[in-house]
């Protein structure tokens, strides 16, 4: 019964409920012609934040499920170019590509075969699936809040265009 509670609380967790705000909150209906928009004192646009915390996600579940996988550099890995854009076919696949490791990491801890406290048997030491699904819901819940102040600051609430 207490690995199902927890379970149900490391999903919620991953998909920004609770205190969090939720990732298709923070992108839904974000203006096409600000996605490559850097806003005032900001170094990075709305979509290379997505791509970071596409490209980060990703890393954290390939380390879980993957003995053969080697992360990419320390930070430049984790972020697009500083002068890459994306068009709206882009944007979109950052989007699904999210929501799809996304749904992988929350089938991974729902799965009740799968041990939360045992070591992952490649990892680092110490490290438990437990461990990395706590890492992922942090990273993914301050960068999601972040983009929805990059939102704020950019007026890009309510801005959609169809």
């Amino acid at each position: 019964m207490e690995d199902q509670i927890l379970r149900r609380q490391l999903v919620n967790l991953l998909q920004g409920r609770g205190a969090h705000m939720p990732f298709d909150d923070a992108v839904a209906d974000f203006p096409p012609d600000m996605i490559n928009t850097r806003p005032p004192n900001v170094t990075y646009t709305p979509w290379h934040l997505v791509e970071h915390l596409r490209l980060a996600q990703w890393d954290i579940l390939e380390y879980v499920r993957n003995p053969r996988h080697e992360s990419p550099p320390w930070p430049e890995g984790y972020w697009p170019a500083p002068d890459a854009q994306a068009d709206a076919a882009a944007w979109n696949a950052s989007l699904d590509a999210f929501r799809r490791d996304l749904r992988d990491m929350q089938a991974i801890v729902e799965d009740p075969a799968t041990d939360l406290f045992a070591l992952i048997p490649h990892g680092y030491d110490g490290h438990t699936i437990l461990r990395e699904a706590l890492i992922l819901a942090d990273h993914n819940a301050y960068h999601v809040g972040e983009l929805a102040i990059l939102r704020q600051v950019m007026g890009a609430w309510g801005k959609a265009q169809h």
